[in-house]
């Protein structure tokens, strides 16, 4: 997103919106909880493309393999882009256009029982010329060998540590301090850069370890307007329009979105998009504010 000039009511993660209609407007105040404003989206996506594309990738055998995650973070970060108004969240009952473009997920070291879980946030340039699979690709590089190399925890977890050494009384005054800093725009930053619930979009990638689910909640705490879910990638039925029936590799991609932060119709267009990257793999190697029909 360009930087903007920050103005009065603007918070040092968001700029506030000032042209809205009544019905945004007044939602925070009739229905002030994001988890009351969860709207469900679900897709069915065919691979078949995508694992072609994926293949190419990775014919040269590089060390650490382009994956399909990768890809379907890359395209939710283009179609976010290319409709601004999915970057958006709400606090302190005023809509806000989120400044970065932010993604959390959990890395595990090991899949096992007692494997260690790190929190991971990666930001995407929206202005570069990068395409946003190399983006994706490096960063999530980087945060793997870093957490293959030892066991140091994530900073968002060294800081909840810390907070639950302080006396159970105490602990709730801050945890409330902190809401009101919220609300009013002014809570910290250095908390805020590594809170998951302070992203774009935070993604659990239950297919890498063969679960289904198709819902998960939204916070109240934090500013996360999107929260995903992708499936397991397996042999799903697909219709044509004359109503024939075709089997391939597909997966379900499910998102929990905040209704407040735009209308079903833009919603729906967004989708599209989405989808049709997904058709159309090549088109991720693009730049990513580069608009597609």
């Amino acid at each position: 997103m360009e930087q903007k000039k920050r103005r009065r009511g603007d918070r040092k993660d968001g700029y506030l919106v000032r042209d809205i209609d009544s019905m945004h407007a007044l939602a925070p105040y009739m229905l002030p909880n994001r988890a009351d404003n969860e709207a469900f989206l679900t897709e069915t996506l065919d691979m078949t493309n995508v694992i072609k594309y994926i293949d190419n990738k990775n014919a040269d055998n590089p060390e650490f393999k382009y994956t399909f995650f990768q890809f379907l973070v890359a395209a939710i970060a283009k179609t976010i882009v290319l409709r601004p108004k999915m970057n958006r969240f709400y606090s302190g009952h005023r809509l806000y256009d989120r400044k970065d473009l932010l993604f959390s997920f959990v890395v595990k070291k090991q899949f096992s029982d007692s494997g260690m879980e790190v929190l991971a946030t990666i930001k995407i340039d929206q202005d570069s010329d990068v395409p946003p699979i190399e983006q994706v690709y490096e960063k999530i590089k980087k945060i793997v060998f870093s957490v293959r190399k030892g066991d140091k925890q994530d900073s968002a977890t060294d800081k909840m540590d810390i907070l639950l050494k302080i006396p159970r009384p105490i602990l709730r005054f801050a945890i409330r301090v902190l809401r009101w800093l919220e609300y009013h725009g002014k809570y910290p930053k250095a908390l805020m850069c590594d809170d998951p619930y302070y992203s774009s979009v935070f993604l659990s990638n239950l297919g890498s370890i063969k679960m289904s689910a198709d819902y998960h909640h939204l916070a109240n705490w934090g500013t996360n307007s999107i929260f995903g879910i992708i499936g397991e990638m397996k042999p799903m039925p697909f219709y044509g329009e004359d109503g024939s029936v075709s089997v391939k590799k597909g997966l379900t991609l499910s998102m929990t979105i905040d209704e407040r932060i735009a209308d079903g119709f833009y919603f729906a267009n967004s989708i599209k998009i989405l989808r049709k990257l997904v058709e159309n793999p090549e088109l991720i190697d693009e730049p990513i504010n580069k608009p597609i029909d």
